[in-house]
């Protein structure tokens, strides 16, 4: 990944320890509780009160068939 190559050398010149790419994924994974954030597609125009009434009245509609 780019940012443990970014990371690496961060770490390596405030700490002076070099440290391998799977011990620079580890230490903020396992030390420090991080985990991978991805950010969630979402449209900006996005009406949840108008999904809900979708999901409320006529996905069921649709699901039930003729």
């Amino acid at each position: 990944m780019w940012t443990l190559e970014r990371a690496g050398p961060v770490i390596e010149r405030l700490t002076s320890v070099r440290l391998a790419s799977t011990s620079v994924w580890r230490l903020p994974t396992e030390r420090l509780g991080l985990s991978l954030q991805r950010p969630q597609r979402r449209a900006v125009e996005r009406d949840e009160s108008e999904i809900a009434r979708w999901v409320a009245h006529e996905w069921p509609r649709i699901t039930r068939g003729p």
